[in-house]
């Protein structure tokens, strides 16, 4: 199965070009509608003048089958597809367990994922854990045994990640224009398809603001058998960052630093700055005591993608 990464060009592509269509939303509403919508702004009719609300009800409970055209190749929405792009929608992007949540065999499901990546539908992001073996013949705890080292697998366009997370799930309902389910479950679980999202773009950021200076050699989520990073890069001189991404409504506070101390001293990462960043900003116990290793980044320093 070839692997790709989804790269840096290809996101910020995308994120850059949302933009250019729709230049009068601010930072926070361009990453929340691109959250939903990314990569399909010159194939639907978008009015973001309109609640979300209304917007939501106009793309997927009145013009369902026409939304439904962006699906490309349109067997994605027939099984097997259509079970495994919601197992990876909806869980943890995991590769095993996406494959048990879709109920898919191995063999096939690793089969259509290579498909998948064939056609840009789906990316692989390798997992950077250390093996649990340091050779062939050591032993393992048996704590340890049935534990698996996985990559992960994402979307490449943030629009088939909501659709297959949030549109498919409730597809009988909308194909006879009932959306009442479909709106309650995007309520309450809207901010989960804008976070990794978000998580992408800090990524981004990230490597924006630190190429100048010292670049990164390597990059993206990091997870082990004790904890997940939003962050870890690791630049040219060997400086490690950590770093956390909060898309909730309350500001970060010195308590969040704290924890991610503490899960990196779990996991045994040597750490030399810790980078937060925030959809609602920074507490003023935060702001004021910052510590010299940590980088904090705000909303407004998103714009910084916007320069090519």
């Amino acid at each position: 199965m070839r692997q790709r990464f989804i790269t840096k060009y290809i996101l910020l592509s995308l994120y850059q070009n949302f933009y250019k269509t729709f230049p009068f939303l601010e930072t926070e509403s361009l990453i929340e509608y691109f959250a939903f919508y990314g990569g399909t702004q010159d194939k639907l009719e978008l009015n973001f003048f309109e609640d979300i609300e209304i917007s939501m009800d106009n793309q997927f409970v009145q013009n369902l089958s026409e939304t439904e055209k962006v699906i490309s190749p349109n067997y994605l929405l027939e099984s097997p597809y259509k079970e495994m792009l919601t197992a990876i929608a909806r869980g943890d992007g995991k590769i095993h367990n996406v494959l048990n949540r879709a109920r898919i065999g191995d063999g096939l499901g690793k089969d259509l994922i290579g498909d998948l990546v064939e056609l840009d539908i789906l990316s692989i992001e390798e997992s950077r854990e250390s093996p649990l073996r340091a050779h062939p013949k050591q032993a393992i705890k048996k704590h340890l045994r049935s534990y698996r080292i996985q990559p992960k697998i994402r979307f490449v366009k943030p629009f088939y990640r909501f659709w297959f997370g949030f549109v498919e799930p409730y597809r009988k309902d909308l194909e006879s224009h009932m959306g009442d389910r479909f709106i309650e479950n995007f309520h309450q679980h809207k901010d989960r398809a804008i976070s990794l999202v978000f998580e992408q773009l800090s990524n981004l950021l990230l490597e924006r603001y630190i190429c100048t200076k010292d670049p990164l050699i390597s990059k993206g989520g990091f997870w082990d058998r004790h904890s997940e990073f939003d962050i870890l890069s690791v630049t040219k001189s060997r400086k490690v960052i950590l770093g956390e991404c909060k898309y909730t409504s309350r500001k970060v506070c010195k308590n969040e630093l704290t924890k991610l101390r503490e899960k990196a001293v779990q996991s045994g990462i040597k750490v030399d700055y810790f980078a937060l960043f925030s959809r609602s900003g920074f507490s003023n116990e935060l702001m004021t005591a910052k510590p010299k290793d940590v980088l904090l980044f705000g909303l407004d320093d998103f714009k910084m993608l916007l320069d090519n």
